[in-house]
């Protein structure tokens, strides 16, 4: 358990971060520091506790970044351009948002008095294309100069690079974390869970970008900030990578589709929307190694998760 301790959220205001804050804030001092370019932390039922500091800045800010930081115990690094469609528009600024910002966190952790960890994000597009059962030790399979997409992958696997090389260099105790498809209450922005969900519970049509045959491994929250705090508190975490994700919720997209408009009796019809991009084909963790150094396993299953996702959602849309 972690209690009594000052944490250092960057992208706190997030989907991640602000479930990670809505965990251990009842037991610790909990600093959040966004643009809130994106914003779930307004909707959070805990806004407003005494334990909350919430901080509006950038991680491009170093100055601002390293104030804000001192005297934190844990430093939980969320913070970056998060989703494909976002790479696609601002290309520049995901690389330096992700490799400056990730770049300044670690400059300002490893300045701190006395840092027990810093947990970095990453993310499961670092393997390409095609990852299946993939291990953290597996080659990364970034795609063709130029491409948005790939942009994004190479910006997070530099700042996964950066968080080692601190771990080795300075002895700071880095832990890299490769969130696989995360879901669930409190969502914003991309994600076909998030959108499918949405449209099924007021039967609206949902669209399936290409021929929906995409394979993905779909976790849901509560397990994802499960695997986080494990990261922050077991040793064996120190200078690791781990893939966070569970391998057991596989599903295509069209079958994804299906199975929401299925559990949540929707009236809503399926289309396919015929735009094609660059898409990842198969996305498929190993969690072998969080399993044995960190006794993480996913519990929630896809069906079960898309329900509490779809209470969650009626629940905004009713002014809850």
């Amino acid at each position: 358990m972690i209690a009594g301790k000052r944490i250092f959220i960057t992208g706190g205001g997030g989907f991640i971060g602000s479930s990670v804050a809505e965990r251990l804030i009842d037991a610790n001092e909990i600093v959040i520091y966004d643009n809130f370019a994106r914003d779930a932390l307004s909707r959070r039922k805990f806004l407003g506790h005494k334990n909350l500091r919430i901080v509006k800045g950038d991680v491009l800010d170093f100055d601002a970044l390293r104030r804000e930081m001192r005297g934190a115990n844990l430093v939980v690094h969320c913070a970056g351009i998060a989703g494909v469609d976002t790479a696609r528009i601002s290309p520049i600024r995901t690389l330096e948002v992700n490799t400056v910002g990730s770049l300044n966190v670690l400059k300002a952790a490893a300045e701190l008095d006395h840092c027990d960890r810093v947990v970095c994000f990453s993310t499961s597009e670092v393997f390409g294309q095609r990852a299946f059962d993939s291990r953290e030790t597996d080659m990364s399979m970034i795609g063709a100069v130029g491409e948005a997409r790939w942009i994004y992958a190479v910006s997070k696997l530099a700042g996964e690079h950066a968080a080692i090389a601190f771990h080795k260099e300075k002895a700071l105790p880095t832990t890299v974390v490769r969130p696989f498809n995360i879901y669930g209450p409190g969502q914003v922005g991309e994600g076909a869970i998030h959108n499918f969900v949405k449209r099924a519970i007021h039967d609206e049509t949902i669209y399936i970008h290409g021929e929906g045959t995409q394979i993905r491994a779909w976790c849901y929250i509560d397990d994802m900030v499960d695997g986080t705090l494990l990261a922050l508190t077991k040793p064996e975490a120190i200078g690791e990578s781990f893939n966070i994700g569970n391998h057991r919720s596989v599903e295509t997209i069209y079958g994804l589709a299906n199975t929401v408009v299925r559990i949540l009796q929707s009236r809503s019809k399926i289309e396919f929307s015929g735009i094609k991009q660059t898409d990842v084909e198969l996305r498929m963790p190993s969690v072998e190694k969080a399993l044995r150094l960190l006794n993480f396993i996913a519990k929630v299953s896809l069906e079960e998760g898309l329900l509490r996702a779809a209470d969650y959602y009626r629940e905004m849309d009713a002014g809850g």
